[in-house]
């Protein structure tokens, strides 16, 4: 019987020696790096604790989540924050109760208050930073009232018999529908309409719209380029090669000044946030469709003549056997496009949309923070909440990736 492998633990001393100072030169540029990396990490710190002026972030923090959104709705944004983190969090402990099976071995995420604490700080650094620059009472009871909200939504779906899990699904479901009306109204209510958004929130909701939108149409380019229709197959690679050769900044342009042009007399013409998002989608479905044709290719023919020889269809085929291992091996490139796509929608300031960055920039020409040289505090405030999206994006990828065993055999 061969036993398996063993794996030592390296102490810090060790990993040091051989990685850092193995060598006489290794040792010169670890020397010099890591007195660059202190020297930047001392003036940052100073940056934030010491000489920043704090004051017009502190005084324009609305502003910067919402923009322009009327003050006296804000109930809205804070009831679709409630109602998203309910169901978000519902979903997340959930999904606990579900086994997959990876190349024959069973995976169920475990979620020990040890790794919340990994998953959570920086979102949880966000939280921080928003009281200590807004200290109020109403601020910390609402931001401590979801906080609990999504640990006793994650506790519930945790819980939730594995009979139950599809019907969770649905009402979280549901949940978001009501979100998205809370916000925008509907037939029978009144709502503020996304046109009227801003800041942090709109970059969120390009963000995700984005993804929500071109995620489904990138698959379906990435499997008709691989159609064996000749019509088909031509329509998908000319989109792909036409929108993947145009910069976002262009179609942002030509969504902004001539999709209006496109709709028949009569018809309302679409606001510019509908066109901003239209642009992004057109444009992120490419490279998506590219991505995942990478997925498709990596996949043997071999599976499909498995799956064909069982007496399954072709569409199921590819529904059931060649998509899930196609995506499966492509996690990587997806979320980083998903990143890009996320810090992408600063763009949309060139055509007049007040996104998280626009906002920062115009906070420094109000008449009691004009020409006082605070750019840094805006732009630091903005890069951190960029970061913390990202970053949480990047690390949540990396998990499912272990899970699912992506680079593994």
């Amino acid at each position: 019987m061969i036993s398996a492998p063993t794996t030592t633990t390296i102490g810090p001393a060790r990993w040091a020696r051989e990685n850092l100072f193995s060598t006489w030169y290794n040792s010169m540029l670890s020397l010099l790096f890591g007195a660059l990396l202190g020297w930047a990490a001392l003036r940052g710190l100073r940056l934030v604790f010491v000489t920043a002026r704090w004051e017009i972030i502190r005084v324009n923090l609305t502003s910067l989540l919402v923009g322009l959104f009327p003050r006296d709705e804000l109930w809205r944004p804070w009831t679709m924050l409630y109602l998203v983190t309910l169901a978000t969090s519902a979903l997340v402990g959930s999904a606990r109760t579900v086994t997959l099976v990876v190349d024959g071995v069973p995976s169920t995420p475990s979620l020990a208050p040890g790794q919340v604490t990994r998953r959570g700080w920086p979102v949880a650094l966000l939280l921080a930073a928003v009281v200590t620059l807004r200290p109020s009472p109403r601020t910390v009871t609402l931001l401590v009232g979801l906080v609990v909200t999504g640990f006793m939504a994650w506790h519930l779906g945790a819980r939730m018999p594995r009979r139950w899990i599809r019907w969770t699904w649905l009402g979280c479901a549901a949940l978001l529908a009501v979100a998205f009306v809370t916000m925008t109204g509907g037939p029978i209510a009144d709502g503020v309409g996304w046109d009227r958004w801003g800041g942090l929130l709109l970059t969120v909701f390009l963000a995700i719209g984005g993804i929500v939108l071109c995620f489904p149409f990138g698959v379906l380019l990435a499997l008709g380029r691989r159609s064996t229709l000749p019509v088909v197959r031509a329509v998908c690679v000319g989109f792909i090669e036409l929108f993947r050769g145009f910069p976002l900044v262009t179609l942002l342009f030509m969504g902004a000044f001539v999709i209006g042009f496109l709709f028949p007399q009569g018809f309302s013409r679409p606001s510019l946030v509908t066109r901003a998002l239209i642009a992004i989608v057109l444009f992120e479905s490419a490279y998506v469709a590219e991505i995942v044709r990478g997925g498709l290719q990596a996949v043997g023919r071999e599976q499909v003549e498995a799956g064909l020889a069982l007496g399954l269809s072709r569409l199921r085929t590819i529904r059931s056997i060649v998509l899930p291992q196609a995506l499966r091996a492509v996690i990587p490139a997806l979320v980083g496009q998903f990143i890009a796509l996320f810090k992408d929608t600063s763009l949309v300031a060139i055509i007049g949309l007040s996104e998280l960055l626009r906002v920062a920039q115009r906070l420094t020409t109000q008449g009691q923070f004009l020409a006082q040289g605070l750019h840094a505090e805006t732009l630091v405030f903005a890069s951190f909440v960029y970061w913390v999206f990202a970053y949480s994006m990047s690390k949540e990828s990396q998990r499912l990736e272990q899970r699912l065993g992506v680079g593994q055999r």
